[in-house]
């Protein structure tokens, strides 16, 4: 599923340094001329595209970017230094459009991509440029020019990195609510979750991911029952599967074990890669479970569903077990993103077969 992910950012670039009027004033040198430098070129903004990102969550909190400004020119010659160019990292796939009138500007397509967003100004001149033959004693210098400044819109469109899987009222919305900032709809009777309702999880600067929520499966959902069936097909691009399971039912004859196992039965009967994605088993409402039973009945349960994969126990409510969580998604999604973005190796003997 696709997730339109935006900010808006204001960026200027560095204005040029002004040009200096000055002459040469040294012993036993009557006509020393005009020896004013020029003024330093103004510093850009770059923005380059970082395979590394995969969210605009960042500029949310950092809304404005400035560069350096181009120093001045000074005398005996001397030119002002360039202003410091700053870069702006932004995931694939970002789409640069004007504020304002809302015409796209750039889009960067491929990793390692970098353009000039905002160019810096020229540096004034100095009386040095002005000398000629007829004006041998000019006065004359120039300002600096001013850099681009500009309100820039950035959009996103991503997929969803990990999805969540779950019967109604399992406590996906609630885990989601917990580690996101989405606030989806929450009430204690089943299909609370109408569409699928995507969270933006910050693990640090410059490290997130996004997680798709999904109304909650039932048995015959892969034949329409329901209405998770229609949203199956939003979860067959994502990298990571988190099966959330109710630990503590209020039904005591519901059993946690069936449930699972019928969630399984539907992925298998409606796609066959969708069911062989990496899964993870999340054992939630821990709360709701005395503390001396919750490691038998986690036992219990996996023993039961014949599970040989990762567990995770937490507390959707509490934050219990979240964070360890997170940070094993984010770090599973890192290696996925590092797989993905591999050069391809082509055999140096067929390599001038390789089409440019």
């Amino acid at each position: 599923m696709k997730f339109v992910d935006e900010a808006f950012i204001d960026i200027a670039a560095g204005d040029g340094g002004n040009g200096c009027v000055s002459f040469r004033h040294e012993k036993y040198k009557e006509f020393g001329g005009p020896n004013g430098g020029d003024g330093g070129r103004g510093g850009h903004v770059f923005a380059v595209a970082d395979p590394n990102l995969n969210t605009l969550v960042d500029y949310r909190y950092s809304r404005r970017h400035e560069a350096k400004r181009g120093e001045h020119g000074m005398g005996s010659d001397m030119f002002g230094a360039a202003g410091a160019d700053i870069t702006l990292k932004m995931p694939v796939g970002t789409i640069i459009s004007d504020a304002e009138t809302g015409e796209v500007l750039y889009e960067l397509l491929t990793p390692g991509e970098m353009i000039t967003i905002a160019k810096g100004g020229d540096g004034g001149f100095g009386n040095l440029r002005f000398k000629s033959a007829i004006n041998r004693a000019p006065r004359q210098k120039t300002p600096g020019w001013p850099g681009e400044k500009k309100n820039l819109k950035l959009e996103l469109k991503v997929l969803a990195d990990v999805g969540l899987l779950g019967m109604p009222n399992a406590g996906k919305s609630t885990f989601i609510t917990a580690v996101s900032n989405a606030r989806p709809k929450i009430a204690d009777y089943p299909f609370t979750t109408l569409h699928p309702n995507l969270g933006v999880v910050r693990v640090g600067p410059e490290q997130s991911f996004v997680v798709a929520d999904i109304p909650g499966l039932i048995e015959g959902a892969s034949e329409g029952a329901g209405l998770g069936h229609q949203f199956l097909r939003h979860l067959q691009r994502t990298r990571l599967l988190l099966h959330i399971v109710d630990l503590a039912p209020f039904d005591d004859s519901i059993d946690p074990v069936a449930q699972a196992k019928a969630i399984v039965n539907e992925l298998k009967k409606y796609d066959q890669e969708l069911y062989n994605k990496p899964r993870w088993l999340v054992l939630n409402k821990l709360d709701m479970i005395p503390a001396d039973e919750r490691e038998a009945r986690s036992k219990d349960f996996v023993k039961r569903f014949k599970w040989k994969g990762p567990v995770f126990e937490i507390s959707a409510l509490t934050r219990e077990g979240c964070e360890p969580l997170i940070h094993a998604i984010f770090r599973h999604v890192q290696a996925e993103q590092r797989v993905e973005n591999q050069p391809v190796e082509v055999d140096p003997r067929f390599a001038g077969d390789t089409p440019a």
